[in-house]
């Protein structure tokens, strides 16, 4: 029995060795992500900056119903969900491209070409989205752009094109966009999948005589399906989350219809249209049913796969 207890303890001084690891990460999460929900009170007050919450400010649901009833708010919210739908739907169909590249750079036999992808590829992930549009307005602006003066330097086109004025393909610009900045970064872990994938598979395919392409089908993509199902679980939960920054960025009076989703929405309303309180009960409803998007994934792949990220 000494000797049982004697063996336990290191276990649990590791226990709580780890625990204090991750500590700062879960302070900050709470910190960043919990205490500032607190802020959803003012949901319910006609919030102005520099006022109280007096109770004669107090409007109950008000703001929600105004979601549901004022007919101009109605179309914006149709609008927006339309564009944040339409380009979250694109992610989603293109949600295996980051494994794809994760498969092809491991096939990369040269070392140090695979290592100078790799690395030319995630560092656009580094790169802010102001920076970006700064790349994006010196290749695509109409009179100095680097793209138009080529275009017209060849005779193709007489007039610079707008191509970043328009709303025409801003869906499948600023998906292009976000695979640039995104797809290395998001390569990486399933790179780390690969390297946990037993070797041995891999020998006794060869023995087998098996070649790359049919490794790679009955042992590489099987060893990483796990992973992708869960990362589209947390995708599927984040359907309507498209984010701000970059549609923000790229925003302006000739595309804002088709551009404008839901978080940068919820922004122009509360920050540039100063509708504190209803911006802040749309980010409550979007919470509110990104949690059921959540909950939904997980019993589907409960049932289809008989595995849960809870």
């Amino acid at each position: 029995m000494i000797e049982r207890a004697g063996n336990a303890g290191p276990k649990i001084q590791a226990k709580y060795r780890l625990l204090l690891m991750i500590l700062p990460f879960i302070i900050l999460t709470f910190l960043l992500s919990y205490v500032p929900l607190a802020g959803w009170v003012l949901a319910f007050f006609d919030y102005r900056p520099g006022f109280s919450l007096s109770p004669e400010r107090f409007v109950g649901f008000d703001n929600f119903k105004l979601i549901l009833t004022d007919r101009y708010a109605v179309a914006d919210i149709i609008r927006v969900m339309k564009n944040t739908l339409g380009m979250s739907f694109l992610g989603l169909l293109t949600s295996w491209m980051p494994m794809a590249f994760a498969i092809l750079l491991n096939e990369i036999r040269v070392k140090n070409v695979r290592k100078t992808v790799q690395t030319l590829t995630t560092l656009p992930n580094f790169i802010s989205w102001v920076l970006v549009f700064s790349i994006a307005f010196a290749m695509f602006s109409v009179n100095d752009g680097f793209i138009n003066r080529f275009l017209m330097a060849i005779g193709a086109i007489d007039d610079g094109v707008n191509f970043l004025g328009g709303g025409t393909h801003v869906w499948l610009g600023m998906w292009g966009w976000g695979t640039w900045k995104g797809l290395g970064w998001g390569s990486i872990v399933y790179i780390a999948s690969i390297m946990s994938i037993d070797q041995e598979l891999y020998e006794a395919a060869r023995v087998d005589g098996a070649g790359r392409f049919r490794c790679i089908w009955h042992i590489t993509i099987p060893g990483l399906l796990p992973t992708y199902f869960v990362l589209l679980i947390l995708s599927i939960a984040n359907f309507i989350n498209s984010g701000m920054e970059s549609y923000y960025v790229f925003q302006n009076p000739m595309n804002k219809s088709a551009i404008e989703v839901l978080d940068l929405y919820v922004y122009n309303q509360g920050i540039g249209g100063i509708r504190y309180s209803y911006s802040i009960a749309i980010g409550i409803l979007k919470s509110v049913v990104s949690l059921i998007l959540l909950f939904t994934a997980t019993s589907v792949s409960k049932i289809f796969r008989k595995e849960s990220i809870f």
